[in-house]
């Protein structure tokens, strides 16, 4: 028997149509091998990540990484660092801080333990960030920070607490603009090339792995910080993360969003409150309030 040696184009599949059958075995590989789902992952920033990473393995097809999958260690730990987006610093966007210092402290000031959870964490500079101003407030041992992440890679880094030294002037200056009363310096030391996070920070900080497609409720918060997560999940994810959040939270616990998500569209919108709507801090309604 003769096979058929014809290109793609004979039976009416193009070059894009065969990506995408290769980026779906790829899929759910990660997610037959390894629990990593990521199918409802926002399709074109996934898509272009998957490139990206496609091209640093300089490989020829999509298709080629599965192999390396299969039997290649910890090569999984190499694509979901690629696939997941690290973008972070620290006191990044410190209007947000300043809210949290105004609006949020003062609350949870009136409980006796703390529960904070960070969700996607990355590499931990914003995790640091929330332990200075808990300590500059006086609340750091009353609490204790979860954060968490997917990326292992990006998880080991921030359990180090090294930053470059490069970065260190941006960090003091967000620091300042965040409402800080000292030194960012205060707070850190210089360690050859890089800046060492003061290591009384992360005595109350669990770095732990956890995937919010797949995992359950994560304890009982009083703060949930989740920002810059939800925009590279498509609607029903995000759906499904919120929902998370809701049942994680106690009643009147605080959930803070990046500067481009929204509760407003969202199936537990009515659960919550603006407590400053701009900068996406919300409050989980008390037990007695109604909804609206």
């Amino acid at each position: 028997m003769v096979l058929d040696s014809q290109p793609p184009e004979r039976f009416g599949m193009d070059p894009e149509k065969i990506e995408e059958i290769e980026i779906h075995l790829l899929l759910e590989t990660l997610r037959l091998r390894f629990g990593y789902d990521f199918h409802n992952y926002a399709k074109a920033s996934l898509n272009r990540r998957i490139r990206s990473c496609l091209a640093s393995c300089m490989l020829d097809n999509i298709a080629d990484i599965i192999p390396r999958l299969l039997h290649e260690g910890r090569f999984h730990n190499r694509l979901i660092a690629a696939m997941t987006v690290s973008v972070t610093t620290m006191f990044r966007d410190p209007k947000i801080y300043q809210g949290m210092r105004e609006k949020v402290l003062p609350l949870l000031k009136t409980y006796p333990l703390v529960n904070i959870w960070h969700a996607g964490c990355s590499t931990g500079e914003e995790v640091y960030s929330m332990a200075i101003m808990l300590r500059e407030e006086g609340l750091l041992k009353r609490v204790q920070i979860y954060a968490t992440d997917l990326n292992e890679i990006a998880l080991a880094k921030a359990r180090t607490g090294l930053y470059s030294i490069d970065s260190l002037n941006e960090f003091s200056e967000n620091y300042q603009k965040a409402g800080g009363s000292g030194l960012f310096t205060d707070h850190c030391r210089i360690k050859g090339g890089e800046v060492e996070m003061d290591p009384e920070l992360c005595r109350e900080v669990m770095f732990v792995r956890h995937n919010l497609v797949t995992d359950g409720v994560f304890g009982e918060m009083h703060l949930i910080l989740c920002r810059n997560v939800l925009i590279y999940f498509d609607r029903s994810l995000q759906e499904r993360v919120l929902g998370l959040f809701n049942e994680s939270l106690v009643s009147g616990g605080f959930l803070c969003l990046g500067d481009k998500e929204s509760l407003d569209y969202s199936d537990v919108r009515n659960r919550f409150k603006p407590v400053v709507k701009k900068l996406r801090i919300f409050r989980k309604r008390l037990m007695h309030e109604e909804d609206i």
